[in-house]
């Protein structure tokens, strides 16, 4: 049996109304990739694709950073509280086949470089840039649109 392709959104737990509109355009366009959606669960970008997910009729896994489920964002199918704060970081991009990072502060750099040292690709959009690794490639492969970055997510390997 194959499993399902996993992508992690990652970005802050408060955006404007421009990042807020990538993202929920991207999690839209992971479910009519076939794939399901994982976060971190709150809100700000998170909630932007996980709502762009449902709207499409995917599915919504949010790795919470506390101990309570209740609070996980409306758009969470499957909420798990981890109680682990930040660290559920690593959750998060180890259960990703891919990452793709929208917008972002300290914790979604955390993600992309916790992502990179497990061997997940990085897509970008409008993020951090990190230049590039010892082979000459971009350690976050930028995207212009939703769109590219999915399109960049399903040709990576898992």
């Amino acid at each position: 049996m194959q499993h399902q392709r996993i992508i992690a959104v990652c970005g802050a737990g408060q955006c404007n109304a421009q990042i807020a509109a990538l993202a929920e355009e991207l999690g839209r366009r992971i479910v009519e990739a076939g794939a399901t959606l994982v976060c971190g669960g709150l809100g700000g970008v998170m909630e932007a694709a996980c709502r762009g997910a449902v709207a499409a009729g995917g599915l919504t896994i949010g790795i919470l950073p506390g101990a309570d489920r209740a609070a996980a964002n409306p758009y969470v199918a499957i909420p798990i509280p981890t109680g682990m704060g930040q660290a559920r970081n690593v959750l998060i991009v180890q259960t990703a086949d891919v990452v793709i990072a929208v917008g972002g502060e300290y914790g979604t750099l955390s993600e992309i470089a916790l992502a990179r040292k497990a061997g997940r690709c990085v897509i970008g959009l409008d993020t951090w840039e990190l230049g590039n690794d010892a082979s000459g490639q971009p350690r976050v492969i930028p995207a212009a649109t939703p769109a590219e970055a999915v399109a960049l997510a399903l040709r990576e390997r898992s």
